[in-house]
This record gives C-alpha cells, structure tokens and sequence, in this order.
C-alpha cells in the first residue's frame, strides 16, 4: 500500500537550530530574498533547447545570464529579548536563609532575521515576484539581496488570494542601479523530459543555488501544507526533480533558454526528487496585472461552487459526474450566487451544475482555474444543467470585488 505523499511549501528556516520547519515555501531561521521577470520570448530564444542538453556549456552560460536577476528574500521581525534574574525565596520566613529561584522575564524587543525565501526581478524599476507564503506576515519587514550583496526593502504591494504569488518592489532602489529583468517563457508548450533549471536560497542560507532536473509532470494538482496545520489547493502545477529546498520558494524554474516557465512553490515530504512549480503563464498575467492597475484584477463569476465528483454524484444522485455545482457555504451569508454579479444577471442559480465554459468540459479542470484564464469584460458562454435540462447562457465578466 502507498503512503500518502505530504507537499510542502518550501521556503524559509526558522529557530536558532536549523530545524526544517517548512512553510509555505519559507525555511524559517533568520531572513533573506529578491530578482527579476517579463518581456516575450523571440522566435530564437524559444528555439535555443527545449529539453536536450546539447553542450556541456549551456547551463552554466545560461545561468551566468541570468543569476543577477534572482535574489533572496530576508523576513525580519523585533522579537522580544528575555533575560535570566533570580528571586529570593525563603519559606522559612527569615529563618535558615532560603535559595535563588532563576526567572526569565522581558527586557525589550530587538530585530531579527526569522524567515528567508527566493524571489526574481521582473521590470528594471525593483519588482519583483515570490510566493505569497514567503511575505504573508503583516508584522514583519522585507528585504531582498541581490548577488552583489546589496541588500534593499522593499514593500509588499499585492498578494494573491487564489494563487500562492506575491508582487513585492523596491523601494529604496539608486538610481544609478540597473535591474536586469527575467523573461517570462511558454509554459503552455513544456515537454515531459525538458531539461529545467531551479534557482534559488537553497535552506535561506545558500543563496543563488543552482540545481538541474527535468520536467517530471505537467497539470498537477496538489494540497500542499506548512508546518503549522495550514493548507492550499494547487492546481495545474509543474513537477519536476530539480532539487527544491526550503528557501527556494518563490525562485524561478528556467528552461535552457533563461526564461521564466514556474515559480517554485513546494516540495515532497515521504520521497525524493518530486517538487512543483506555479507555471509561468498565470504568473505573468499576475504581474501584468500589477504594473497596469497596482493591483492584481480578476475576472469575476460569483458562484459559490462544489465540483461534481463520482462520489458526489452517487451520493446526490447526479445525472452528470463533472462540472461545477453550484452551492451555499455553511453559513448563512455564503450564498450560492452573490446577488448583482455575473451570474445573477444571467440565471443562474443553487443547484444548476456549469458543465462547459466557451466549448471547454469541466471534466478534469476546475472552474476557477478556467476562469483565471478570461479577461475582465470579456463574454462567455457556459453551459448548465438546471432543473434537469441543459441550456446555454452568455455572461459577461466583471471585476473581482
């Protein structure tokens, strides 16, 4: 019988002793993070090796490209200071002297390195793309540090709720320095056996570490969980056995041509050589997004949703055993379908199924990664099944409040 496989966000390091907490992407121990990303590949670019290493040269050239564009992410937080005093105590009332009982009690706060990731440029200007997990302490302070050893804050201005992203930039970047962004590749066109590059904090201690793997599998899904209970649904990752550490997270996983085809995000805990990375393709939009509105905009539906499983359809006694049903949330204000939305103006409602999007099934493919994949504004057709019979409905999309 196979053991269930745990995935963990591999990130930073955390604690004096370098236990692998893994979180997220982060190792937790002390701090550190930042690099770059964007344009389109040229026809020459995408044709420079797809997956056959042809010359002995072509992965440290390639790597020599573009390591200066990757950087490491340093998480650090005033952590309290606490101090050994000893208390009298005598319980004989003054009587045969008495005995010291140590205490530790507070005394102040100081700044200290407590997390660490990997991240890359993405525009000349400072910004730059990691994992959610790696920046998603409010309390804490970022910092990024580039190959030279310059070490600049930065700010966090965008987190991805739906996908383990965060956009961070600069914010005290010279103006004589120069920030060589990354390109983003295909990750649509990947191969089963392409050649791959991870980049990345390696434990955030080692940074910039280099490993070479190939693309193991293409549209994973996953739960993939941190040391602390907490857990997400990836869906339509990349696999690969490049070595993925805890650091690594938010580094980029290259092809032979030096672009951008995942966001590393997590690896496995209970076997070897099985890690994932985001594909780049939803990562761009993301940072598209960013630089034109300052913020990450998505199209909205504004169903509540369960997808239909075999199981599922069993147990309700479904005429279909795919698609999204559509349901309330378990409390009384999670609606099916949010009142005013898309979804509202065109129909549907509680218990219809959405079995197709613009001629595309839902068998295999989860709505809302679909949906990542249309524009604010555009119209869609889905097809349903509501009250036993399948019906066509055009929608437009608006804006995720």
């Amino acid at each position: 019988m196979l053991a269930k496989l745990f995935y963990v966000l591999c990130g930073g390091i955390a604690g004096a002793l370098v236990v692998l907490v893994v979180l997220f992407g982060i190792v937790f121990s002390n701090p550190t993070v930042l690099t770059p990303l964007l344009p389109v590949a040229t026809s020459a670019q995408t044709q420079v090796l797809t997956g056959e290493v042809g010359s002995a040269t072509i992965i440290p050239d390639m790597v020599s490209r573009v390591n200066d564009s990757v950087v490491s992410i340093v998480v650090t937080k005033d952590v309290p200071v606490y101090e050994r005093y000893y208390e009298e105590f005598n319980p004989w009332g003054g009587w045969g002297g008495g005995f010291a009982i140590p205490r530790v009690r507070e005394n102040g706060v100081e700044e200290q390195e407590v997390g660490g990731g990997s991240g890359f440029i993405v525009s000349s200007d400072g910004m730059v793309v990691t994992n959610r997990h790696v920046v998603n302490d409010t309390e804490a302070r970022y910092s990024v540090i580039t190959t030279s050893g310059e070490s600049y804050p930065v700010e966090v201005l965008a987190l991805d709720t739906q996908l383990d992203i965060a956009i961070l930039k600069i914010s005290e970047l010279p103006a004589n320095v120069y920030l060589e962004p990354l390109i983003f590749g295909d990750s649509t066109s990947l191969r089963l056996g392409e050649s791959v590059v991870a980049i990345g904090n390696a434990l955030a201690e080692f940074q910039n570490s280099v490993s070479v793997g190939v693309v193991s599998g293409l549209s994973r899904s996953i739960v993939a969980t941190d040391g602390f209970g907490e857990s997400e649904a990836l869906s339509e990752v990349i696999q690969t056995d490049a070595a993925i550490n805890p650091g690594n997270s938010g580094g980029p996983l290259l092809n032979l041509a030096g672009e951008v085809v995942g966001v590393n995000v997590a690896t496995s805990r209970g076997a070897d050589n099985i890690a994932f990375a985001l594909p780049a393709h939803v990562v761009r939009d993301v940072v598209e997004s960013v630089k034109e509105t300052g913020a990450i905009v998505r199209p909205f539906l504004g169903v509540r949703y369960v997808t239909v499983s075999q199981e599922l359809q069993e147990v309700n006694n479904l005429s279909v055993d795919y698609g999204a049903l559509v349901a309330r949330g378990e409390r009384p204000e999670a609606l099916a379908v949010m009142p005013g939305s898309p979804a509202d103006r065109a129909g549907l409602r509680e218990n219809d199924i959405i079995l197709n999007i613009d001629g595309e099934d839902l068998r295999g493919r989860d709505l809302a990664t679909i949906l990542r994949g249309k524009k604010v504004g555009q119209s869609i057709s889905l097809t349903i099944l509501s009250q036993g019979q399948e019906r066509v409905i055009t929608l437009v999309l608006s804006a995720t409040p």
